[in-house]
């Protein structure tokens, strides 16, 4: 600490933030992707990718924040951890590249736009579910032994972490659906209303599945969320996710239009909360504490005065966006 401030515990909210804030703003934007095979129209999918065109490219930002914060500020976690996942990140990474060209050649090109149209929604889904089975491989757990990963090229593959892979695809698709509904009229947004609620339902089913199987796959996550006296502060979360769930179904069925989407972040925000709750205070769970992996406070304290100057600056350009690109789109004056 230094006056008092545990510098680890301020890097372990910083990164938490910025990987709550990609999954916040890229969730949607790789949901609407893997709409696209639902909605074959032309004049539809260009409305979709007008939706979030002037935003998708910086939320990317979040994900090199969090990347980049875990390498400087947890080195011995990202030492780790990497090895243990490299095989699901290099096709996230390989997945957000191919959507990030299809992106834009779509709209340069006739003969090859169905090309580019599946390699968007591929790339889409491919990311999603990627980012799903690496949580779900370090909920479970890595080997680790002398400070280093000990386990093989294949660990990160199990049930669970499929489990988890389904999870996120299934509740980014929610979260691309109610975005739908945020910025598109018509039968558009009819047939968004529909995917939403499909996928409001099949989220929290996933939610159920994954917080079902988390307790067994550990004796700690077992002891925090089902024995006494923890459970008394555990259970608010899934009673608030009931109630979000019910507040969700009731906005989707009078057809709300901006509240879906915001309840379906909040059931993101309060299953981060959950993930929170098993992990903390450990950044590889059950063998490294934040504190354990924590680079010298020296260089943590260097690195957050760059942070606490540069992430309020893309906070600020991140809403002034958002503001400016508000309401509907316009499906014959899009940002293209």
């Amino acid at each position: 600490m230094i006056l008092g401030i545990d510098l680890a515990a301020i890097w372990a909210f910083v990164i938490a933030f910025a990987v709550f804030a990609y999954v916040v703003m890229d969730g949607f934007d790789l949901g609407i992707g893997m709409l696209f095979p639902f909605f074959p129209a032309r004049r539809d999918r260009d409305v979709m990718m007008n939706s979030v065109a002037p935003v998708w490219d910086g939320n990317e930002t979040w994900l090199v924040l969090g990347g980049g914060g875990l390498l400087a500020a947890f080195p011995l976690a990202y030492a780790v951890l990497f090895p243990a996942l490299y095989a699901p990140l290099t096709v996230m990474l390989l997945a957000l590249v191919f959507r990030g060209v299809a992106f834009e050649f779509r709209w340069r090109t006739e003969r090859a736009k169905p090309y580019w149209d599946f390699s968007f929604a591929a790339g889409s889904f491919l990311a999603a579910f990627a980012q799903g089975v690496a949580l779900g491989a370090i909920l479970q757990g890595v080997a680790v032994e002398d400070r280093h990963y000990a386990g093989g090229w294949w660990d990160w593959l199990t049930g669970f972490s499929l489990l988890t892979g389904a999870a996120v695809v299934v509740g980014f698709g929610l979260l691309g659906a109610t975005w739908l509904v945020t910025k598109t009229t018509g039968a558009l947004q009819t047939r968004a209303y529909r995917f939403a609620g499909w996928g409001a339902a099949l989220t929290l089913a996933a939610i159920f599945a994954v917080s079902l199987a988390t307790p067994f796959l550990d004796a700690e996550y077992w002891r925090r969320w089902l024995q006494w006296p923890h459970i008394l502060f555990t259970a608010p979360v899934p009673i608030a996710v009931a109630v979000v769930a019910l507040r969700l179904f009731d906005g989707l069925g009078k057809r709300r239009e901006y509240e879906p989407f915001f309840l379906s972040l909040g059931l993101f925000a309060l299953s981060y909360a959950g993930l929170g709750i098993s992990f903390w205070p450990y950044i590889v769970p059950g063998e490294i504490t934040i504190w354990e992996a924590a680079a010298p406070e020296s260089s943590q304290l260097f690195m957050l005065v760059g942070v606490v100057v540069m992430v309020p600056l893309i906070l600020a350009y991140t809403a002034h966006a958002y503001w400016v690109f508000r309401g509907k789109v316009d499906p014959d004056a899009g940002y293209h």
